[in-house]
């Protein structure tokens, strides 16, 4: 069987605009500049990390100023040692997100 990897196509200038953001604000969230970003809404290939911020910060609305390196080497080991546990966790804090909505 033949796997085909996709790559997920994310309209930024779309996302922008629901938001309500200039360019500045919304580029500047993610480390890039403002020109950068135009580029990319403009059709310049964007980079996979660049692709996943503005997923994170913009889609997920997650504040990635509070994420330290110790939280995310958590989540590494658990995804690699105990897979089980991280998918129970994961569904325990989704299902306490859903409630708190």
């Amino acid at each position: 069987m033949t796997s085909v990897k996709t790559i997920e196509k994310i309209d930024a200038r779309e996302i922008r605009r629901k938001l309500g953001l200039n360019q500045q604000q919304f580029w500047s969230a993610l480390g890039v500049t403002q020109s950068g970003g135009s580029r990319y809404e403009s059709g310049r290939n964007m980079p996979k990390p660049v692709r996943e911020l503005l997923r994170l910060v913009h889609v997920e609305q997650i504040d990635i100023r509070t994420i330290k390196r110790d939280d995310w080497e958590v989540v590494e080991y658990l995804k690699a040692q105990e897979p089980e546990l991280y998918k129970s966790l994961k569904k325990s804090a989704r299902n306490h997100a859903k409630k708190a909505a």
